[in-house]
């Protein structure tokens, strides 16, 4: 078990640290380190590069209390992303550095500085807690006529999981049935519904669209997406849309003019390698061809400007946010690499529009090159919180392993799982940290319930999703302990007509998690700071000004872990169910030993702001 974390010397881009949240080009922006009394950091510097050269900048003593030592630095903000890190004496050979990844006592890459850019931060409301919903499986407000390409499905019918009919199983919910259920949405501490693709396609999952100018009248049309909005809105709660800019379906009305005339202007909005017979798709699915962001006047009409398709979806009777689907492939063929400017240009758009937008990427690995700030403002964060915790949290299972298109889940102990976090959060600027979406299951994966199978490694689970930073999405279904293996088996509809299904014990945990969290800065805000690192337990801070928690969560029952009170304070008080705890004789607080089990306590000591 790595102790003693608490006592070593700490900054992250939160406002603890960065008390500034917005850094202007030409002027200064200070910094601040903590460095406990324990610690033996007598100095530091701030390395910072300007003009691609780095330079070293004296840290000053800008206060000192009965635990820390604060350091302050001034950068000059010569470029619009400040890339630096901090140069501590002490460590074993006494010079160190401390960078996004942690502390190290050899050089360290540049990838892993700190980062700040003079890009607008996303809008206050986007640290909201997220629900993912499916429309097609969420609820169903009327019948309506099945099309051609469709399969029939009742409510309660199985899912169809596997072959032909799996996309095209229609089970015929829609967007005024979503509208039926904001109540219960709004329990779950929810600030945010995700609502995968709603354009009309021949397709249950609805990605391969036939046109981005209306909502599917299977789903109600544009006048059901205004209910939905207005609806949300009245409850606080806003709508994130899910796009396709790297594809649409080969019955969009743009490809169908592509393949009429090889000299009509939506030809060059996709890849001809022999008009009209083969042309390049995603995942080689002729029935998703793929755009040709080359071409500017497909640019116009999806994402570029006021009469783009991301234009029009944004504003009070529709959407304030968009997810974008394979980000990370977007604008990416062969030799042509143009997924920095579409991410810009979305951007640029979205804010011509309303200064109160949010921009999501698809990534399900590292995705720090399209997030400095320009573009999108954090992504589905698959690689630096689901997989690592699913690692940590997975059943004890046998070696062998079948690799599939992506690597399996080996199961790892916390010091690894801990630098895998560390490692992919490290390479991203904070305010990308704070905004990503950190997911414990969606759906493109199983269900929770099952891949974790013991029930209170789930809780786990909820409770790591509820108190890492980030922006928690829940997939809709998970809150009742709704169970499947395989991401087509896991969409399966909401019960809502068998409540005898629900798991009530984890509704009451998901409400009272993210309950505390939507009242909690420390959660939504704050920053991270790891205190204690075992095999199978993990316990760290996450600080604002005026609040800081403790979350402390275990896989599995292990050595107690005992915080001095210079770290805790006296007394300790539970959030979300969590017992309070007191100082012990010594003037330590022991956390709970046993396994599988998640605690958040509300310290009693508040930070003041620096400076």
């Amino acid at each position: 078990m790595t102790d003693g974390l608490w006592s070593q010397a700490h900054h992250d881009g939160s406002a603890l640290y960065v008390p500034e949240p917005r850094v202007r080009l030409g002027g200064f922006v200070d910094v601040f380190l903590r460095a406990p009394r324990a610690s033996d950091v007598t100095c530091a510097w701030a390395r910072v590069i300007n003009d691609g050269e780095p330079e070293l900048i004296e840290a000053v003593l800008d206060r000192q209390d009965a635990r820390d030592t604060w350091w302050r630095a001034r950068l000059p903000v010569i470029n619009p992303v400040v890339s630096y890190r901090w140069l501590l004496d002490g460590g074993p050979f006494g010079y160190q550095w401390l960078n996004g990844a942690g502390a190290h006592s050899h050089d360290a890459p540049d990838a892993f500085d700190f980062r700040l850019s003079v890009y607008d931060p996303p809008p206050d409301w986007a640290t909201g807690t997220m629900y993912q919903i499916f429309p097609d499986r969420f609820a169903k407000s009327v019948d309506r006529p099945t099309p051609a390409w469709a399969r029939a499905a009742a409510w309660d019918d199985p899912v169809i999981g596997e072959g032909p009919d799996t996309p095209r199983q229609l089970f015929g919910g829609d967007l005024d049935g979503i509208t039926t259920h904001l109540d219960h949405i709004a329990s779950l501490g929810v600030g945010t519904i995700y609502l995968t693709p709603f354009f009309p396609a021949e397709s249950n999952h609805r990605y391969n669209a036939s046109t981005f100018a209306q909502v599917d009248p299977l789903l109600g049309g544009d006048a059901a997406m205004a209910r939905l909005a207005a609806g949300a809105r009245a409850r606080g709660i806003r709508l994130m849309g899910d796009l396709t800019t790297n594809h649409c379906g080969d019955t969009h009305e743009w490809f169908r003019a592509a393949l009429a005339d090889a000299r009509a202007p939506e030809a060059g909005f996709f890849f001809f390698t022999d008009h009209p017979r083969q042309y390049d798709a995603w995942w080689n699915l002729r029935e998703m061809p793929i755009f040709d962001h080359r071409s500017r006047e497909l640019r116009r009409r999806l994402y570029d400007g006021p009469d783009s398709v991301v234009a029009r979806w944004l504003g009070p009777h529709a959407l304030d946010a968009w997810r974008i689907d394979v980000a990370n492939m977007t604008g990416i063929h062969g030799d042509i690499h143009l997924s920095h400017e579409v991410a810009v240009t979305i951007r640029r758009t979205m804010s011509q529009v309303t200064s109160e937008s949010f921009l999501q990427a698809e990534s399900n690995h590292d995705a720090s090159r399209d997030l400095l700030g320009d573009g999108y403002q954090g992504t589905m964060n698959y690689a630096a919180f689901a997989r690592p915790l699913w690692q940590w949290l997975l059943p004890p299972q046998s070696r062998p392993y079948q690799h599939g298109k992506y690597p399996a889940l080996p199961n790892l102990p916390g010091d690894q799982v801990v630098k895998a976090m560390r490692g992919l959060s490290g390479v991203t600027p904070w305010q990308a940290t704070l905004h990503a979406m950190n997911l414990i299951g969606s759906h493109d994966t199983h269900r929770v319930a099952s891949l974790l199978v013991d029930p209170v490694r789930a809780d786990v689970a909820f409770g790591m999703l509820a108190a890492y930073p980030g922006v928690p999405m829940i997939y809709a279904g998970d809150e009742l302990g709704l169970t499947a293996m395989g991401p087509e088996y896991a969409r399966i509809p909401m019960p809502w007509a068998h409540p005898e299904r629900w798991d009530q014990r984890r509704l009451a945990q998901v409400r009272a998690l993210y309950g505390a969290r939507a009242t909690s800065a420390a959660l939504r805000r704050g920053g991270l700071r790891w205190v204690s690192i075992g095999d199978d337990a993990l316990t760290f801070l996450r600080e604002a000004p005026g609040e800081t928690i403790l979350v402390h969560a275990a896989r599995a029952d292990h050595e107690p872990v005992r915080l001095p009170h210079q770290v805790v304070g006296a007394a300790l008080a539970g959030l979300a169910g969590t017992p309070d705890l007191m100082l012990d004789r010594d003037g330590r607080v022991t956390l709970p030993a046993h396994g599988p089990a998640i605690g958040l306590w509300r310290l009693p000591t508040s930070e003041a702001r620096p400076g």
